[in-house]
């Protein structure tokens, strides 16, 4: 373990700032860390390298001692209206559940929205199932984050793998290209 970096929280022996690991990331999140106009939030990012066997939520928060409410969830969504499909994504803290049917619809003006099947979200992210970021999605996404992530000090997010999660501050979320901080996306 390096000993200059810890995590705010959790129990992980392997932390290093996330722009020093970009080999371990998903090639759309380092190339959207490396690229990311506020240079103050990508230096913010921390790397912790995890079993990819534990990525899942309820799983990784026990394995870890991360508690739910300081991880978020990135949820590949697609809002159909007129014959037309378009993707975004949503960033819930992992205790509540993303809004699909109201928030989401509407703040999309869709007539209906569910989640994208998990090819569609792996092809379109270039990043594992299980892993999915709200860093370096497609430029053409919105991205919905409910305003309880961006007023979080500190959250823990995929990396674009299964392997390893990032964690971050709220703030530096909410500076992410293309982002939407609502209140009450997610309940």
């Amino acid at each position: 373990m390096n000993d200059q970096v810890r995590a705010p929280f959790g129990d992980f022996t392997d932390v290093q700032p996330a722009l020093d690991v970009s080999d371990r990331l998903a090639r759309p999140v380092a190339d959207a860390l490396r690229d990311w106009a506020s240079r103050e939030a990508a230096r913010s990012v921390l790397y912790v390298d995890t079993d990819p066997a534990k990525a899942d939520t309820a799983a990784f928060c026990e394995a870890y001692d991360v508690p739910l409410d300081a991880s978020a969830n990135c949820v590949v969504v697609a809002a159909k209206r007129g014959g037309e499909t378009t993707l975004a994504a949503c960033l819930a803290l992992a205790d509540t559940r993303v809004d699909v049917n109201t928030a989401v619809r509407k703040h999309l003006s869709a007539r209906k929205v569910s989640f994208a099947a998990m090819d569609t979200a792996v092809e379109e992210t270039g990043m594992e199932y299980g892993g999915i970021t709200p860093l370096g999605l497609p430029a053409t996404w919105s991205l919905l984050i409910d305003a309880a992530v961006a007023e979080a000090p500190f959250v823990l997010v995929g990396s674009g793998r299964r392997r390893g999660k990032l964690i971050l501050p709220g703030w530096a979320l909410a500076e992410l290209p293309g982002v939407s901080v609502l209140a009450g996306l997610a309940a």
